[in-house]
């Protein structure tokens, strides 16, 4: 079984939190979600509570086949000030795994600390100057290169759930949650 790890914060885009681990969920993925606050209790961009399932520390030394960043602001700036956060995705890095990321979060998180430097990006419009070496894809709500997943904001989020569970579980596994989902 695929293990993913879906950091949160306050702040994080309610649509991209929540579709990223149902999506997922649905597909078979045993999905961590994990707090970089120090409570498992977050307030999402518009206002939805969300519970973590743990604390970030709480998860330091498992290695996941993905970890997924959903936007929204502040939320992708308390991902990308969280220096744990951004250890445990360079241990990730090195391992080649997914490192996934949608709205602001390419940018600010990816951007910011050299993960999609001389790899071709997409982000929320507006912040794609963040993508630090990156080539900004501007017309595809989706981008993969090698191991690295961008989305453009909070009407990709379906897309980009899916694409992420495609890349692990293989395009079948995508499809049936797809075809469930109507999409």
């Amino acid at each position: 079984m695929s293990n993913v790890l879906v950091p949160i914060a306050n702040g994080s885009e309610d649509i991209e939190a929540i579709t990223i681990i149902d999506v997922l969920r649905r597909g078979g993925v045993n999905v961590t979600v994990a707090s970089v606050h120090d409570s498992k209790n977050i307030t999402a961009a518009n206002g939805c509570k969300i519970e973590a399932d743990v604390l970030l520390p709480e998860v330091v030394g498992i290695q996941y086949d993905a970890i997924v960043l959903p936007g929204g602001m502040p939320g992708a700036e308390h991902l990308r000030d969280c220096e744990l956060l951004i250890d445990i995705l360079e241990k990730h890095d090195i391992q080649d795994a997914l490192l996934c990321a949608i709205c602001a979060a390419p940018a600010l998180v990816f951007g910011t600390h050299g993960f999609v430097a001389d790899k071709q990006a997409t982000c929320y419009p507006g912040f794609e100057k963040g993508l630090i070496g990156a080539e900004y894809i501007s017309d595809q709500p989706v981008v993969m290169d090698d191991n690295i997943i961008t989305g453009q904001g909070p009407a990709a989020a379906m897309t980009f759930s899916l694409a992420v569970l495609g890349n692990l579980k293989g395009y079948e596994v995508a499809q049936e949650v797809a075809d469930g989902l109507l999409c």
